[in-house]
């Protein structure tokens, strides 16, 4: 049962999208939903190649030439300056239209590397101010005067000289603090980070983490998160979204996810994940790697790389499981006729102290 109280932004349903390449057909999204409602947090987590790029270019309208949308629908829903509600399927709608009504105004993306994002040859300042002349043909004066304030907003001191500096007189940091400025611009109700953090060291990492948070709470925007960083995914998530092979495999809130996670590859993404308290000495890898979506196989992508895998799954494709009103996971693992396997111990113990080490942070504040 949906919550009435809250409003839902985005819902992706069924979708399925395949890439005409020389070498044939690869199905690089098989069956997506997404849910997604004002104010939260969604992550989407996996290797690199699950499709969690994919996915939201499709929303964006930006997808390659020769991606092909089989099926599905992503039902986006806003406000209209005079507050009347609109929901559009942003499937059915033209790339001059999303260009016009959606991109930057309404949905707004921060990617992974700024200088890729930024005009070399624009100053700061009119890069800024671009989006707001644009979509709302707003007075230069006032554009420069948001501009400015959007700046100070994410935290870049001496303003009025970096608006008139070029991209490659910042650092990484300041650049992506701009990306996310220009993201801001026009008041955009979802904000989409495709690994915004990427690209910089560990402290700015957490600063522009920490920045991308304050911002939300402040605007009650919706945010969807891409990664592959589960630490990352630890400080800013309300729900995730697990990907692989172009497919969710595990949903859940962020909670049930990081302390009870049910699905073989989540285990592996967690396991990876580096931890100072750990005994073993060498870092945690899943085994071989992600599947060629070239050559589709029967059955559950994950199998052979995953040591649990059942006789089943090289034959069919498990449903998605559900676990609670809020957890489901697509592994036969859950099927009542299937062995119990239990997480392995040393993730077990590295949850246990995730857990503890939460309740110390929570009880500190």
């Amino acid at each position: 049962m949906p919550d009435t109280k809250r409003e839902q932004v985005l819902s992706v349903r069924d979708l399925d999208i395949t890439f005409k390449t020389t070498a044939g057909p690869v199905h690089a999204i098989r069956g997506v939903n997404i849910d997604l409602y004002k104010g939260e947090t969604v992550a989407l987590v996996g290797e690199s190649g699950s499709g969690k790029s994919v996915t939201m270019k499709a929303a964006m309208g930006i997808l390659a030439q020769n991606a092909k949308v089989n099926s599905g629908s992503i039902q986006f829903s806003y406000h209209h300056a005079d507050g009347s509600p609109e929901t559009v399927d942003l499937l059915q709608k033209d790339k001059k239209w999303i260009r016009r009504h959606i991109n930057g105004k309404r949905i707004a993306m921060v990617f992974q590397d700024p200088m890729t994002s930024l005009d070399p040859t624009m100053t700061i300042g009119k890069q800024i101010m671009e989006g707001m002349l644009w979509h709302f043909k707003m007075p230069k004066a006032e554009a420069y005067q948001k501009a400015l304030r959007l700046l100070e907003e994410v935290g870049i001191t001496d303003a009025e000289k970096r608006m008139k500096s070029y991209p490659h007189q910042l650092s990484g940091g300041m650049r992506q603090r701009v990306v996310i400025a220009i993201a801001l611009s026009c008041d955009p109700d979802l904000l989409i980070c495709d690994e915004p953090t990427t690209a910089l060291d560990v402290t700015i990492q957490a600063k522009i983490l920490e920045l991308i948070r304050s911002i939300q709470k402040e605007r009650g925007i919706s945010v969807i998160y891409i990664t592959h960083d589960l630490g990352v995914v630890a400080k800013v998530a309300d729900y995730v979204d697990v990907m692989y092979a172009g497919k969710i495999v595990e949903t859940g809130t962020i909670d049930e996810i990081f302390y009870d996670p049910r699905h073989p590859y989540t285990w592996g993404l967690l396991s990876a994940m580096p931890d100072l308290d750990t005994a073993d000495e060498r870092l945690y890898t899943i085994p071989g790697s992600p599947p060629n979506l070239l050559h589709e196989k029967a059955g559950d992508a994950f199998a052979p790389r995953n040591k649990y895998a059942l006789e089943i799954d090289d034959e069919i494709d498990p449903p998605m499981f559900k676990i609670s009103d809020t957890h489901f996971a697509a592994t036969w693992l859950l099927d009542p006729r299937a062995p119990k396997v239990e997480m392995p111990p040393e993730l077990k113990d590295r949850v246990a102290r995730m857990s503890a080490e939460a309740k110390k942070i929570e009880e500190a504040e």
